[in-house]
């Protein structure tokens, strides 16, 4: 209880005596260096502006992580807004939002350029060809660490988790309403039996968020390639990323490969290369899709899509997220949505294998890298460097 009365005393000036420009440019930094994934990242603000520099209280820092897990989006990011918001508001949020996604956007975009004018080179085939295999490893072992964290001994969550994770690797689609069904199932059996005409009240307006952004049509009158078109399949994707970036993975490539089919298999997967090997948000990959679809206009337009929403969000909900976020219905609700998402995560693994596993020096790069990151902390680029150059040693030899 002491810490309790503490912190508020803390709080105030600890917050107002760093200038906004300064707490924005400690976010441009982040992005510009931050590696390892959405846990590694939120992980890196509490270790700097919670403990080291005191910029920000650790009871703002515990609600926002709290809110980033519970709402839809991105972790790192929506984690980054929401300490924005605590420091000045709407413009906070909207400056920190942008500096920290703006240095791996610029990297994705000067990555795509190179793939889209080399990628037809056999060395760039052969950097691929490595890397590709690599990727498989690291999503297997994302895949595993969110099980263990979100499943633990529950079997009602194992269920939906199985369920997810067979229908998206015999489908090759996230099925968005088995994933929203998760979440209902286990808001019914943990939730109704005590506080039911609560957990309706909490539920509804919470999937109601979602859902308008899940139905909006794509159509054909668009064009298939348009500024437009892709930004509004982005923010459906963007509203369904629970967990972890790399739960957007299943859900675009329904639709990116099999539906609009913007991407081939091949281009899919050095699509979530790209993102390992830059810094800031996963969910960045979107950008390289959006680059070869149309160009910069494309890469602008499908990362305000899978961003907005998560701003939105934030800006939203903040103001009144203290009266809600503890609410049990709308936790039971958010764990099996999350659960859902985990077992995509790993029928993609399937998904994505099929394609860039063919032969066994992929299949010994992917195993090995993953054996690796299951037995040492050794960051993610530097073992797609070395994937990229096992693949040069093996296929680049005509280059």
């Amino acid at each position: 209880m002491a810490t309790e009365t503490a912190e508020p005393k803390l709080r105030e000036p600890n917050t107002s005596t760093v200038s906004l420009s300064r707490f924005t440019g400690y976010f441009l930094w982040l992005g510009t260096v931050g590696f390892g994934g959405p846990i590694a990242l939120a992980g890196r603000m509490q270790q700097d502006l919670v403990d080291a520099r005191g910029w920000i209280s650790r009871e703002d820092y515990v609600e926002g992580l709290a809110l980033a897990q519970l709402a839809p989006g991105p972790l790192a990011a929506q984690l980054a807004m929401y300490l924005g918001y605590v420091r000045a508001g709407v413009l906070g949020a909207t400056l920190v939002g942008v500096a920290f996604v703006l240095p791996s956007f610029v990297m994705v975009l000067a990555l795509s350029a190179a793939y889209m004018r080399f990628g037809g080179l056999n060395w760039m085939q052969a950097v691929f060809y490595g890397v590709g295999a690599a990727v498989i490893g690291i999503i297997a072992r994302s895949a595993f660490k969110l099980t263990k964290l979100t499943l633990r001994k529950e079997p009602l969550l194992w269920g939906i988790f199985l369920l997810l994770a067979f229908s998206t690797a015999w489908t090759s689609r996230e099925i968005i309403w088995l994933v929203i069904a998760g979440g209902l199932t286990t808001l019914a059996v943990e939730a109704f039996p005590k506080h039911a005409p609560v957990a309706a009240s909490v539920a509804i307006p919470w999937i109601g968020a979602g859902l308008p952004a899940a139905a909006l049509p794509v159509p054909g009158l668009l064009g298939a390639g348009s500024a437009l078109t892709i930004f509004l399949f982005f923010a459906k994707a963007g509203m369904f990323v629970f967990g972890s970036g790399l739960a957007i993975v299943p859900f675009l490539y329904g639709g990116v490969v099999q539906g609009h089919h913007w991407l081939n298999d091949r281009q899919f997967v050095d699509a979530v290369a790209v993102a390992m090997i830059t810094p800031g948000p996963v969910v960045i990959t979107v950008a390289f899709i959006g680059y070869v679809v149309a160009g910069v206009t494309g890469a602008s337009a499908a990362a305000l899509g899978v961003f907005l929403p998560v701003y939105a969000v934030v800006v939203l909900l903040a103001p009144s997220y203290k009266k809600w976020a503890k609410n049990p219905q709308l936790n039971a609700f958010v764990r099996g949505v999350t659960a859902a998402a985990t077992g995509a995560i790993a029928g993609s693994v399937i998904v994505l294998a099929r394609r860039s596993i063919y032969d066994w020096p992929t299949a010994a790069i992917a195993i090995i890298t993953l054996l690796v990151l299951l037995k040492w902390k050794v960051p993610e680029p530097a073992l797609i460097a070395v994937a990229a150059v096992v693949g040069l040693v093996l296929r680049g030899h005509g280059a």
